[in-house]
């Protein structure tokens, strides 16, 4: 069947040419091919020499010769040299092939076949090149038919697959990758075929025949053509790419777990809570780490025992009980199907409760781990421990990590892998290992800090009044609502402190900061202010008096601060130690602000002084509650500034508010607007002061748990008239037989004939010092409320000192009779002088104690 010779056909590529050389040794035929070679045309050569046609001069000679040779019936192949022309004399080389032949005449001739050494040459290079590539490329090359099949591979594209290279001729890409794979090179295949677009990395996976794992491979894919242009197939160079997917996923997996540890910085502990701690942490690990986790803390720490946390889980690790007692406090999940309330994170009776329980433990709950559980190893050593998976084959990797702070394990976290994720490698160990450490000393901070905020509030709450405090003329309601756990505690306080003559003194302070060193702070000043009232000071004296002692807390020793210049005549410089020392003292200088006020029955009035306190509240009946106007003062610890007194006086049922700045002072409002509020809370004066404090409480806005809150309210209820007795007395003698007998007659009044004797005894030996010691008018005043108080007033400012009378003293023991009678006595001073007083208690039906012998012996 004959059919024309389709383009690009290997003669195309090496140039075959033909001339045939006649009997007579000329050229007689001249083909095409021979005239595109030589660049002449055939009637440019027919005809003539072929020799003097187109070969060089200097080769003609030998030329001659060899013509002669093949007209004389010899074979002959070689390589000639001839002209290109308009080439500047450039000469070719042609092999040719002459083949001796006869004409019908029976005459020799030639035909010659010549073939252009340059395209040969060319050829040559190709196909060496071709091998090249395909025989010694690293690289896996195939080459696909235009029918998807593959022509020819390489020896590498066999080593990976098998066999020899020839082996792969007619295979098609179902025979190496799986069908989804398959299909996408396919369709790939097919595209470039049609459009003649490269692809380059297209990323392909498979098996190769005995390989352990998956493989990666990176392939580029071209459309080949023959010289005319036409397409003939599809070359495919591969690159195994795995290492670099391995080395990516690597990276990848570095960089998750960077975020992840990034993100557990800034989102674990936040709170100083346990277990919103534990919580944090699972939030952070799922799903981004894990499919289930749960954390597990020993209950001895939830509970707040004060035995070391290393002997939490001692006495078990030694008798081989198993695991202390721990509590499931938190838990997470990513898959949808798990149990609710639970982590299947360990085969059915890895995670049990000693007891006999079925499944893992449920939030709350509190359990035990055997003792050669994985989770108990991990427990007592300290370090990771792998948990088999569930029997459901549903959790195939669990990771038990201990969560250690300083030495310590605290409790374990348990991260579970389901079917479809990937199993722990030691990158993931190390990164569990570091999760857990990081929530482990945020646990710890906040059991330390619990614990040091309990033992705050313990002490903070010591040292309030303890119950309702009582005290005569005055109905008296208190509130104090410390911060939440999230807050530190604070230095607010409040006091109740009765004084001589049946007067009280109300404190409402806050010590300013946080912690345990405000409570503490705010323990010494209570306990100062406490001293300072017994001493029967005026409050502008105690607000004074408590500036000293507060200025001193922030130094060491307790000394007033040093102003850091040198000593002598002039001023000097203040040395850098000085002043360096200096600046360490005002950094813990303690500032407090107070309010003291002294309220006495018998004349409702009450004295106040501030110590840059907000000022207190008086609602009058039937009036609004105004702000009491006492000038305010610098807070204590600043000094420099003397404090003023203001004196009200106050209405029977009037109602006084004492209370820090928590009650109202927010972030979500001006104060003007908080103490406004106060006032409108206070309409109702008049309802029992119970549920005044609760209707106050309930109504502002105080965000409780930002602050703390102390409220102290008073309401005014004087002394009744027929309460009191005062009389004033000559300076005379006779004033001490009046005072007994006007005593005497009160006290009958009173009904208090069993306090008569005592009364008139120790009322004699106070008038009789006052007249003996003392100045001016004498005063006598009996008081009777819970107790019974008797005051004795005059001009002298000697205050009366209780000594031991020798035996040959005829004086010196009145007072040792007064102290040794009375329930309490003493002395104080006065705008105009002194009252010295003395108190007893109430008869309740029974004999009064007689002195006993000692008693008596003790006066002389």
């Amino acid at each position: 069947m004959w059919q024309s010779s389709p383009p690009g056909s290997i003669y195309d590529y090496i140039r075959v040419a033909s001339f045939s050389i006649g009997p007579d040794g000329l050229i007689e035929q001249w083909s095409r091919r021979a005239a595109g070679l030589f660049g002449m045309a055939s009637d440019e050569v027919v005809g003539k020499d072929p020799v003097e046609a187109f070969m060089p001069a200097e080769v003609r000679p030998d030329a001659h010769r060899r013509v002669g040779e093949i007209l004389d019936g010899k074979e002959w192949t070689g390589l000639v040299p001839f002209r290109i022309p308009g080439e500047n004399g450039v000469h070719g080389l042609a092999e040719i092939y002459v083949m001796p032949s006869e004409t019908g005449t029976g005459e020799r001739a030639a035909l010659c076949i010549v073939v252009d050494v340059r395209a040969l040459r060319r050829i040559e290079t190709d196909l060496a090149a071709s091998q090249a590539i395909f025989g010694q490329s690293p690289f896996g090359f195939v080459l696909f038919g235009t029918d998807f099949t593959v022509v020819r591979a390489n020896k590498r594209f066999a080593t990976v697959f098998g066999g020899e290279a020839d082996d792969h001729r007619g295979r098609t890409v179902e025979d190496y990758l799986a069908r989804p794979e398959a299909e996408r090179l396919s369709a790939t295949l097919r595209r470039v075929l049609e459009t003649g677009d490269a692809v380059t990395d297209l990323q392909l996976v498979g098996t190769p025949p005995g390989a352990p794992a998956r493989r990666h491979w990176s392939m580029n894919l071209y459309r080949v053509h023959s010289g005319s242009g036409r397409p003939i197939g599809i070359a495919g160079l591969a690159t195994d790419v795995t290492q670099r997917h391995i080395a990516a996923r690597e990276a990848a997996s570095a960089r998750r777990n960077l975020a992840l540890l990034n993100e557990a910085s800034a989102r674990i502990g936040n709170s100083l809570d346990l277990e919103t701690t534990a919580r944090e942490l699972l939030d952070v690990a799922v799903p981004g780490f894990c499919d289930l986790a749960s954390v597990d803390l020993y209950q001895g720490l939830l509970t707040g025992e004060e035995a070391s946390p290393s002997s939490w889980g001692r006495h078990h690790q030694e008798t081989g009980t198993g695991s202390a007692e721990l509590r499931r406090v938190a838990h997470a999940s990513a898959v949808s199907d798990a149990l609710p309330g639970v982590i299947p994170g360990a085969r059915t009776g890895e995670g049990l409760a000693s007891g006999g329980d079925t499944g893992p433990p449920a939030l709350g709950s509190v359990h035990r781990y055997p003792f050669h559980s994985p989770c108990a190893v991990a427990l007592r050593t300290g370090r990771v421990a792998d948990v088999p998976g569930d029997d459901r084959g549903f959790v195939h990797s669990t990771l038990a990590v201990p969560m250690v702070a300083h030495d310590i394990v605290v409790g374990l976290v348990q991260f579970s892998r389901t079917k479809g994720s990937e199993p722990f490698g030691e990158r993931d160990r190390a990164l569990a290992t570091e999760l857990a450490a990081r929530a482990a000393v945020c646990i710890d901070n906040a059991r330390l800090y619990r614990r040091e905020h309990e033992r705050a509030l313990i002490l903070q709450r010591s040292l309030l009044p303890p119950g309702d405090p009582e005290a005569a003329g005055l109905d008296i309601a208190c509130r104090y609502l410390p911060g939440n756990t999230a807050t530190e505690v604070g230095g607010d306080w409040f006091d109740v402190i009765e004084l001589p003559g049946h007067r009280t003194a109300l404190v409402v302070g806050d010590v300013m900061g946080r912690g345990l060193r405000a409570a503490v702070a705010m323990g010494e000043l209570r306990t100062a202010v406490r001293t300072l009232a017994l001493l029967d000071l005026e409050p502008a004296e105690v607000l004074s008096a408590l500036d000293e002692i507060a200025r001193g807390l922030g130094t060491p020793g307790g000394g007033e601060r040093s102003d850091g210049f040198g000593a002598g005549g002039g001023a000097q410089w203040p040395s850098r130690a000085a002043h360096k020392s200096r600046e360490a003292d005002l950094s813990e200088v303690y500032l407090a602000t107070c309010v003291y006020a002294v309220y006495d029955p018998v004349t409702r009035r009450c004295t106040f002084a501030n110590a840059g306190h907000l000022p207190p509240v008086v609602a009058e009946p039937g009036e609004p509650a105004l702000l009491l106007d006492v000038p305010p003062g610098m807070p204590l610890g600043v000094g420099g500034e003397p404090f003023e007194e203001v004196e009200v006086e106050l209405k029977e049922g009037s109602l006084l508010a004492l209370y820090t700045d928590g009650l109202v002072e927010s972030r979500d409002h001006p104060l003007d607007e908080g103490l406004d509020a106060f006032r409108l809370a206070l309409a109702e004066p008049s309802q029992p002061l119970e549920d005044v404090c609760d209707h106050v409480l309930s109504t502002l806005d105080t965000r409780h748990g930002e602050d703390d809150i102390a409220l102290l309210m008073a309401r005014i209820q004087g002394l009744a008239p027929d309460a009191v007795g005062d009389w004033r007395l000559p300076r005379e003698l006779r004033s001490v037989g009046l005072a007994r007998e006007l005593a005497r007659e009160q006290l009958v009044d009173w009904g208090l004939d069993d306090l008569v004797d005592t009364t008139e005894l120790l009322v004699s030996e106070l008038v009789t010092n006052a007249l003996r010691y003392g100045e001016g008018e004498i005063r006598l005043r009996l008081l009777r409320d819970r107790t019974l108080v008797c005051e004795v007033w005059d001009a002298g400012l000697v205050q009366p000192r209780r000594r031991r009378a020798r035996d040959t003293d005829e004086g010196g023991r009145g007072l040792q009779l007064v102290g040794l009678l009375s329930a309490a006595w003493g002395s104080r001073r006065t705008p105009r002088g002194k009252t010295v007083w003395f108190e007893l208690a109430l008869p309740d039906g029974e004999p009064a104690p007689e002195l006993s012998l000692e008693q008596l012996l003790s006066m002389y």
